[in-house]
């Protein structure tokens, strides 16, 4: 392999990785030579090579492959520690010295890993009310001791935390226990290994090596749900490491059961764990968050400057998710550091102006019926019927009460959406739900959490 060719490998690096990436690990690395389908890199320090090798060593075989290169394996050794090449064969690489054993490699084989974020760690997860108690069971799973529940599984809407606190225990279990295997990974590239192993014929390898590690972390489990071969071997791999006593942690965007075209044998086994949802974010752990946040960027630029009222109108008005709560405080820090001037009332809504226009949608009837039925374990049919069973009169009388609440309906036409009932009807179940508010912290509980997810 030539030099030129190893250069336009880094060139397709530097699209997959990213510029920040490249520049810390990428750069760094160049490219010694192949031997027995083993392409042996030069690191400046064994820190670099065991993390590259680590988190970026399947993308650098990928590349080396795609750029026709006759590997399928790659071996990290620091730069300078080489023995000298053996004599009478000039071409031969160099073989490492005993003090120079490779400090990381990769092969096509390998465990696969996905590059964790080094903003993903527990001092900045932001604990309040609707996620604290996914917090306390991601901080005892990460202490890597033997817990009661395996698996750990959380759910949760988009921007709610699932990543952040997946990726937080792997961080925490990586730097207290080193020497476990923890391996983190998505759904999706689960999938893609599997795939690859079924075209190669290799399936014994591909159980050899997931039945080897001692943490396993599945994010997005829900994109394997509907592809059976997939989910038969997920339900091994899972079913292999419980009886082995490893750990795993595994979060979707609901709970198992409400995934309907998730295998019912993997189902039951998810459920037998720690099952826990987040929760949307309230007002105040929104305003905890974004505290942090300029916090933050205050070590980084002493001198900004943020009006009165603007941290809590945000965390008013943006309740859709983290993701984009912190994305809006990113934009108006970069636009008060660009025209050098104080974070106002008036500059955040006008510099915002088009994520508070989405975040005043109208809530309609259709979406409260919906999630009330999804809240419930309902079919809409049961909630237009006439039965006054309670399981069925009580979500009835919830989607009556949010519907006049959360839209600008009136009575009858709310009568109206219901099955064609009275507009009298449709009052005695919005004033019996605010009557229960009050003294049942059962119902006050579900129709705030449904409020905020329809106005989410």
């Amino acid at each position: 392999m030539t030099q030129d060719m190893w250069g336009h490998v880094r060139g397709e690096l530097l699209k997959s990785v990213g510029k920040n990436n490249f520049s810390a690990w990428i750069e760094p690395i160049s490219f010694d030579a192949i031997e027995d389908r083993t392409a042996r890199l030069l690191v400046p320090t064994s820190f670099i090579g065991t993390w590259v090798s680590q988190h970026f060593g399947d993308v650098i075989l990928r590349h080396l492959m795609s750029a026709g290169m006759d590997v399928d394996r790659i071996e990290f050794a620091v730069d300078g520690q080489s023995a000298p090449k053996p004599a009478g064969n000039a071409n031969a690489a160099p073989a490492p010295s005993k003090a120079s054993a490779p400090v990381g490699t990769a092969s096509s084989t390998d465990l696969p890993d996905s590059a964790l974020n080094p903003n993903f760690t527990f001092s900045n997860f932001v604990v309040g009310k609707p996620n604290e108690l996914a917090h306390a069971a991601a901080r005892r799973v990460a202490e890597g001791g033997a817990v009661s529940f395996n698996p750990l599984f959380l759910y949760g809407g988009v921007g709610l935390g699932k990543t952040h606190l997946m990726h937080a225990i792997a961080w925490e279990l990586r730097t207290k226990k080193p020497e476990l295997k923890v391996i983190y990974l998505s759904a999706e590239q689960f999938m893609y290994r599997f795939i690859r192993a079924l075209r190669d014929q290799d399936t014994l390898s591909f159980k050899e090596l997931f039945r080897s590690i001692d943490v396993l972390m599945v994010d997005d489990v829900q994109f394997i749900a509907g592809k059976n071969s997939t989910q038969e071997e997920f339900f091994h791999t899972f079913n292999a490491l419980v009886e082995l006593g490893k750990q795993i942690i595994i979060s979707g965007d609901r709970a198992p059961v409400d995934m309907e075209e998730l295998d019912n044998r993997i189902a039951s086994r998810l459920q037998c764990g720690l099952v826990v949802d987040l929760h949307p974010t309230d007002y105040e752990l929104r305003l905890g968050i974004l505290q942090q946040k300029v916090e933050a960027q205050r070590e980084r630029t002493p001198d900004l400057k943020i009006a009165p009222g603007v941290l809590e109108f945000i965390a008013h008005r943006i309740s859709t998710n983290v993701r984009v709560l912190e994305g809006a405080l990113t934009r108006l820090f970069a636009f008060a550091d660009l025209i050098g001037c104080e974070i106002t009332m008036d500059m955040t809504q006008e510099c915002l102006s088009d994520i508070l226009r989405a975040t005043d949608r109208k809530v309609t009837m259709d979406e409260i019926i919906k999630k009330t039925c999804e809240h419930y374990h309902l079919r809409q049919s049961d909630l237009m019927s006439p039965s006054r069973a309670r399981t069925i009169a009580r979500p009835r009388q919830m989607a009556m009460y949010l519907c006049k609440k959360l839209t600008s309906r009136s009575l009858p036409e709310i009568g109206r959406k219901f099955g064609g009932r009275d507009h009298t009807t449709i009052l005695h179940g919005v004033r019996k739900i605010e009557e229960l508010i009050s003294v049942d912290s059962q119902i006050a509980e579900d129709a705030e959490l449904l409020r905020r997810m329809l106005e989410a």
